[in-house]
């Protein structure tokens, strides 16, 4: 008589980490509708020649940039000539999730937070690959979660599950309390500054950052003034590609007639009823809204980051497969016209 053995147990999938099943087809979408975009096969979403020096050739006028030129070699040949260089194979990629209490704020079939982890697993599936690392740090009102920088899908799984099951604000104890021995009260409450300070600490080699946020940390009601965050992400944008994945939803940018609402500073608790049913009100609101976004997006491209805008009542993987197609046809671009005029 033959005996038949039980099958090994299938490792996780994302069907165990999202029983509503909203990120339940997220691997195959993402890797169908961006297959050969994004793979590890350059440092970060722009496609370049990479940084390894493979050696020098001689100039050709036209075709090679003078930034490239090899000087050493010109001086030691009397010839010009110009590096060349090898395309980075390996990618180090450094998530920072905003997971403050703003961030579970939503209207729509996502909230933010849940859409914030689905960009962590968007750019996770589509930066894999052979030597491919990712980590992540969380900014979490109770303190920053620290995810080393390893490569495969069980430490992408793993990470996807702990963002899933990260407690939200009505079920953990108050973020205060848990603060260090000190006794300061704003010790355990780091904010979007602190968190890119630590992600600059630990992202010792270049690579690409991504930071998912609404970036509403401290923003300063002067326009012209910078948000505090700012200085921390230029400085990642001096030695990475940064990737600035702004997450938004609807009710943030217009406040519809509903009659008397009760609004809550999700941040410090705090409570205003306003009356909705006023024509004024609203287009106060939404030129505020509008005022306050084009501010965050002024502020991301001063400090150097590739700005994406996430929604949660949009498709936000068409969002990303017409962000990553229209940054490689700028990064592509110039290199054509070149190849034209040759």
């Amino acid at each position: 008589m033959t005996r038949r053995t039980a099958p090994a147990p299938a490792g996780p999938g994302l069907v165990d980490l999202a029983p509503d099943q909203r990120l339940r087809r997220l691997e195959l979408t993402v890797t169908r509708r961006l297959d050969g975009l994004l793979h590890g096969r350059y440092r970060g979403l722009l496609p370049g020649p990479g940084s390894e020096a493979a050696g020098s050739r001689e100039y050709r006028p036209g075709e090679d940039e003078v930034r490239r030129m090899d000087w050493a070699v010109t001086a030691r040949t009397t010839v010009p000539h110009v590096r060349e260089v090898d395309a980075d194979r390996e990618l180090t990629t450094w998530v920072l999730v905003d997971a403050s209490p703003s961030m579970e704020y939503g209207t729509s079939t996502l909230d933010k937070r849940e859409l914030a982890v689905a960009a962590v697993a968007c750019v996770g599936f589509l930066t894999a690959g052979v030597g491919n690392r990712l980590g992540a740090q969380v900014l979490a009102p109770d303190g920053l979660r620290r995810f080393p920088a390893r490569s495969g899908r069980t430490h992408l799984l793993g990470l996807l599950r702990a963002l899933l099951d990260a407690p939200r604000t009505g079920e953990r104890p108050d973020a205060r309390a848990a603060g260090r021995a000190d006794g300061d009260p704003d010790a355990a409450t780091p904010g979007l500054a602190d968190g890119l300070a630590g992600v600059q600490r630990v992202a010792t080699s270049r690579g690409l950052v991504v930071v998912i946020s609404d970036f509403l940390d401290d923003l300063p009601d002067d326009p012209d003034s910078p948000p505090p965050w700012a200085t921390a992400l230029r400085r990642l944008a001096v030695r990475h590609q940064v990737l600035a994945v702004e997450v938004t939803d609807p009710r943030e940018l217009e406040l519809p007639d509903v009659g008397l609402i009760t609004l809550i500073d999700p941040e410090n608790g705090r409570h205003r009823e306003v009356w909705t049913g006023d024509p004024a009100l609203r287009e106060r609101y939404a030129h505020a809204a509008a005022a306050q976004r084009d501010q965050v997006r002024r502020a991301l491209r001063r400090a150097g980051a590739t700005h994406l805008t996430l929604r949660t009542d949009r498709d936000w993987c068409a969002d990303v497969v017409r962000h990553v197609h229209e940054q490689r046809r700028l990064a592509t671009a110039p290199a054509a016209a070149r190849g034209g005029a040759a």
